[in-house]
Formats: C-alpha cells, structure tokens, sequence
C-alpha cells in the first residue's frame, strides 16, 4: 500500500482490471481502465458504467424519532430534512456560520424497522473527518453520530442501468428518483438509491462489506457493464454542470451563489435556523455579487482550473473552477463564478491561457441534458 493511503474493498479487482491507480481524496482509487478515460465516459453515456465510491462516507443521524432528529439536522443545512418522506432522499450542503459551504451531501430518512428515527447521510471523501467532527460537535443531547467506517457503495449510472438491474430484481423498475429500496441481488441485501453524479439515470448501491467484491463481480459479468474510473467521472459530471467540492464549491462560496439555490427548502429560505441563512436570504433577496455560470470555450483548446475570466473590455470578472474536455458536447467545456451583471447565458467573455485571451461564452449549465428517471 502506498504510504498513508487506504484501499477500498474493491482495489485487489481494479488492479486484475489493469486500472491506473492515483491518490485521491486519502485512497488508492481507479482513474482509468485499459480502453481509456474517453471510452469509459462514451460507455456510460451509451451504456451502463459501473463505479466505486466505496471512498465516500457514509455515516447515520440517530436520535429518538424522526421529528427530533431530522430537526437537530435542520440546525447544519438548509434543506427541508423535516418534509423527508420515509425513503426520500435529498442533495443538501453543510454550512459556516457565514454561508459558506463546508460540504455538499446526500440526506435520507430511514424506513428500515427500528431505525425510523435515523438519517442516513454520505458525505465527500475529502471532508469526512471535517464533516464528522463538525456534525458530532453541533448535534443536540440525545441525538448523536454513528459512522460506517467499513462501508461498500458503487455506482451503476448509465441508460442501460435499470435494464441490468432489472434482470437480477424487477423491482428496481419501481424506483423513484432520489428514494432508496432495500433489495435483493442473487442473495445479497442491498440498500440501493436511485441516484448518481453523472446526470444518467442510474443508481448508488451498498451492499455488506463481505459482500463488496461478489457484487461488483455480478454486475459485471453482464456485458453492458464496465467499470470506469474517476476520470470520466469527472468528465461526466463536468458536462452535466455538477459541483466537485474543493473546485466549484468551498468554504467561500454560499448556495446561491453556486446556483445551488433550488436545494434550499422553500420554508427554510424564509424561516432560516440555519448556519449562514443571513447572507443566504439576503443574497435571495439582493442577488448574489457573483454566479457559478457554464463557459463555452471556441475552438479546441481547454480552459483549465484557475484561468481568469475577462469581459470583452478586458476586465478580469471570475475565474474557471472546473474545465475540460466535454466527449459528449465534442469540444471543450469549463464552469466557473464570474461577476453578476456579466453572468447571463450568452455574454461573450475572453479566457486568459497562456497569456492569449481565448474567445468564450457563457452558457446555460448543464452541457448535456440530465437524463434522471423523475
């Protein structure tokens, strides 16, 4: 192992896959299999793509009921954790006390017997000692944290998902968007959400830990599966105008800013009780002083992370935070925060590489349409 880095229980099959493997986020994980970052980004567009998240943390809200607990949560994020149906699942963020985003999550209100009074949250891999810490110091008496250090999670994402689901349990057909089942797989009990980061439909699945390497070998002996690294996940979900913490979203920006705003409970942005909810209402209301926007750059040349953004006067009015080339959309595309009056779909921008300004424009995000099954 290399020196400080942990290992999913999935590393000894991606080595047999030939991966190339990279640190990230304090794991050996996959960028890419043998085909290539842009095979793997086509397949799981055309196909299904099968990935290991296994990295991601995944930890439990339990307090004496759901009311209690869900209202002990309200106090981190801005979501509306209490309007949580049994088995919904919602996309939220971890907030400072002045708005900015200490992380962005996924909630769910369990259903499972005995545990009605839990929420099961997973949060980034790069932030799960700071989450942890920062949840457990702020949770009432009563209400605590309970972490699943040995945990197992893939994703199947892809338009082929359901189908190859479908074949080992129909049930998954049934499925809503962002809700979780417990189902069966060939004698294996799943906790499976329909959900991902790709803007495919597909689904995040957790299996036991014993459990972990038997799964994934299932699910790839169908031949519209391959595994795929985090390479086109990255692509993916670029193109699909999603936010990767630490580039287009961190403890400077807020969720309005991040044009995160439609993840805010409709009661809570004029309630508050949340850390931040004075800069986020008043930028609800004022409008924010700058916007995560989609940039288009022409010809072929990528905008990289940290390329300024100027108006056509020459102005400098943002910066990139995410770019890239786009397989799907065939060209290059980039997202990043540039100042409010320019930030309208449209606006010509010029991107400062390698002391050339580039033309560009800004764009409505996302590149490629999402695809969820709603």
């Amino acid at each position: 192992m290399s020196e400080g880095l942990s290992r999913t229980p999935l590393y000894d099959r991606h080595v047999a896959l030939g991966a190339r493997m990279v640190p990230f986020a304090g794991y050996e994980m996959p960028v890419q299999y043998p085909t290539g970052i842009l095979t793997e980004h086509n397949w799981t567009r055309q196909h299904a793509g099968l990935f290991d998240v296994s990295h991601m943390g995944q930890c439990f809200i339990v307090g004496p009921d759901f009311e209690t607990t869900a209202k002990a949560f309200e106090n981190l994020v801005p979501a509306d954790v209490l309007g949580l149906a049994p088995k919904q699942q919602r996309y939220s963020q971890l907030l400072t006390a002045d708005g900015g985003i200490l992380d962005d999550l996924m909630v769910a209100r369990s259903a499972y017997p005995g545990c009605e009074g839990w929420l099961a949250v997973v949060v980034n891999a790069s932030r799960k000692a700071v989450d942890y810490a920062h949840i457990a110091a702020h949770l009432p008496q009563g209400v605590t944290l309970k972490t699943e250090d040995a945990s197992c999670l893939v994703a199947l994402q892809g338009p082929e998902a359901e189908d190859v689901l479908a074949r080992l349990n129909p049930a998954v057909r049934e499925m809503r968007f962002m809700h979780y089942e417990s189902l069966d797989f060939a004698g294996m009990t799943v906790h499976v959400t329909r959900s991902g980061y790709t803007g495919e439909d597909g689904f995040e699945l957790s299996p036991c830990y014993d459990d972990a390497g038997k799964f994934w070998d299932l699910l790839l002996q169908d031949e519209r599966v391959k595994p795929i690294g985090l390479g086109a996940r990255d692509s993916l979900r670029l193109e699909a105008g999603l936010c990767l913490y630490g580039h287009d979203i961190d403890e400077t920006t807020s969720p309005v800013e991040a044009d995160l705003v439609w993840s805010i409970g409709k009661r809570r942005r004029s309630a508050g009780g949340f850390p931040g909810a004075a800069r986020v209402q008043k930028e609800l209301a004022s409008g924010p002083t700058r916007k995560r926007v989609g940039i288009k750059p022409e010809g072929r040349a990528p905008a990289r992370e940290g390329t300024v953004i100027q108006n056509m006067r020459g102005d400098v009015i943002g910066t990139i935070t995410s770019g890239g080339f786009g397989p799907t959309v065939n060209g290059p595309v980039a997202m990043g925060y540039v100042a409010a009056a320019e930030a309208a779909p449209g606006t010509p921008v010029q991107l400062i590489v390698r002391d050339k300004a580039l033309p560009a424009s800004v764009v409505k995000l996302p590149f490629v349409p999402n695809r969820f099954k709603r």
